[in-house]
């Protein structure tokens, strides 16, 4: 698919948290989180909502790519968590930017921690199939909270909050193109990681004590740990076949800022030296599915995707699901 990404922006609240703010909040040891998690600090939202943060990444990726709203007709939310069940996230960020009804179509897509590239791909598929020219791809997340701090601070402490978002276009010959994208799902570790309340599995007016009890994330580290340490490396080589590269082809990784521990572990299990990955979440934290236009925005902002970068995407996510793309920008 030849598809060139114009605009990048990225957006964060204006509350940053440090791993001792919270040490001392909690009454932790100190130095324990930031042991335990490599993350120093995130950012938080008080006063932002989730629909703030996506318009702020949006306006940015659009004045990057030097459109004006109307531009867009087509806007997808990838977010691991909607800002309500009903409707979906899309159509009230296109209202917000101030695109007409009718003018666009808009649509969320669900893949937790791989929303964006869920989001991306069906966009490239979209324009690459001529049913519309310019794509708004956001995810924006608010992952602070319903964080299991009492039973699990070394888990709460992993995550920030935060919104990045992607303009796409179809590319001249030479501009840019999409040369893999591949998805994989390893089901028998779906109770691994999760929030069960929120959708139809419990009624809150009949169970109102199983709706609470399942409010809260949960994750089970080592599950997740012998899931990715068995078939992440398989899966990698995979998407490097189908995109025709080696490994010494890629210019860039840019993947899902689980932790600085687990991008260490993605960079061994992987086979690219650390300095070809982008790593932003000792400051930044765990933004979910944010995580991966919010890494690529900065990368781009360092002048690390010029043309012709062989750029690679990876990520995990709950369900369980790998996901990666090869992009030559």
């Amino acid at each position: 698919m030849r598809i060139k990404i114009v605009g990048t922006g990225r957006a964060l609240p204006a509350q940053c948290v440090t791993s001792r703010n919270l040490e001392e909040r909690l009454g932790l040891d100190r130095g324990r989180l930031e042991a335990a998690t490599g993350i120093v600090e995130r950012y938080v939202c008080e006063s932002e909502s989730q629909v703030d943060l996506a318009c702020a990444a949006a306006r940015l990726a659009l004045a990057d790519a030097a459109l004006k709203p109307d531009a867009v007709d087509l806007v997808i939310g990838g977010c691991a968590v909607p800002y309500q069940p009903l409707p979906s996230t899309a159509p009230l960020v296109m209202q917000r930017l101030g695109l007409a009804d009718g003018s666009a179509a808009a649509f969320d897509v669900n893949s937790t921690c791989l929303g964006f590239l869920t989001a991306f791909e069906t966009a490239a598929r979209m324009i690459d199939a001529g049913q519309c020219e310019t794509a708004l791809v956001f995810s924006s997340e608010i992952a602070s909270r319903a964080l299991p701090w009492a039973d699990q601070p070394e888990i709460a402490a992993l995550f920030g909050d935060g919104a990045a978002a992607a303009v796409l276009r179809k590319a001249l010959p030479g501009e840019g193109k999409v040369l893999a994208s591949l998805m994989r799902t390893y089901p028998s570790a779906y109770e691994a990681c999760g929030i069960g309340a929120g959708g139809t599995r419990f009624d809150f007016q009949r169970q109102p004590e199983e709706f609470s009890r399942h409010t809260l994330f949960h994750m089970d580290g080592k599950e997740l740990f012998r899931l990715t340490s068995r078939h992440f490396s398989g899966f990698v080589g995979e998407l490097l076949r189908r995109a025709g590269w080696r490994h010494e082809d890629v210019g860039l990784v840019v993947p899902h800022q689980a932790s600085p521990l687990a991008l260490a572990h993605m960079a061994r299990q992987s086979g690219f030296a650390a300095e070809k990955l982008i790593d932003i979440s000792a400051r930044y934290g765990n933004q979910i599915a944010a995580s991966i236009p919010f890494a690529l925005d900065i990368a781009r902002k360092q002048g690390r995707v010029m043309p012709g970068t062989k750029v690679l995407f990876l990520g995990t996510s709950a369900g369980v699901s790998f996901g990666g793309m090869a992009l030559e920008a």
